[in-house]
């Protein structure tokens, strides 16, 4: 592929994209909403929002984009920047991306100033690097075992359709 190919496939991926894998340094991708404007990926993070660890305090970070049959389309570093709240640069993306917001409580203009209030990052992912392709993709599973969750689920006793007598 030539890198006009390459960027053509990002910026087509990015789109079309309502939910990104990512991840920051060696640690495990996230799902994560995000919004695409301005030939970037937009995501929020913090306080009652979608936890991505490190994120928010990061330079780089790597992007996987699926498509609709659930297979990678593309993986792309990216280059990580804070959208800061009172710039005009947030007067103007906060309330397109929190427009976005499924399941949202109250008015676009509430959750924005909740975003800002309550320390959220608004996060830009512009590509910053070739994407990864062809033989640097890995041959195996990217399947990870679950992380720990103080989540339980109980256990249900076997059904019986009548009751079993012993001898």
């Amino acid at each position: 592929m030539t890198d006009e190919h390459e960027s053509a496939l990002v910026d087509e991926a990015m789109k079309k994209a309502s939910v990104a894998w990512v991840g920051v340094a060696d640690g495990p991708s996230h799902a994560l909403w995000c919004v695409p404007l301005e030939n970037a990926l937009f995501v929020v993070t913090g306080p009652g929002e979608q936890s991505a660890p490190g994120l928010a305090e990061a330079d780089e970070a790597r992007v996987t984009l699926r498509g609709d049959h659930g297979g990678r389309i593309v993986t792309w570093p990216a280059r990580v920047t804070r959208v800061t709240p009172g710039t005009e640069e947030w007067d103007t993306l906060a309330p397109l991306v929190g427009a976005k917001r499924l399941n949202a409580r109250g008015s676009t203009a509430d959750l924005v100033a909740r975003w800002a209030a309550d320390g959220c990052a608004l996060v830009r992912l512009a590509p910053g690097g070739e994407p990864v392709h062809g033989a640097e993709l890995p041959a195996g599973s990217l399947a990870e075992p679950p992380r720990p969750s103080p989540a339980t689920r109980a256990t249900r006793k076997p059904f019986r359709l009548h009751r079993v007598r012993g001898r």
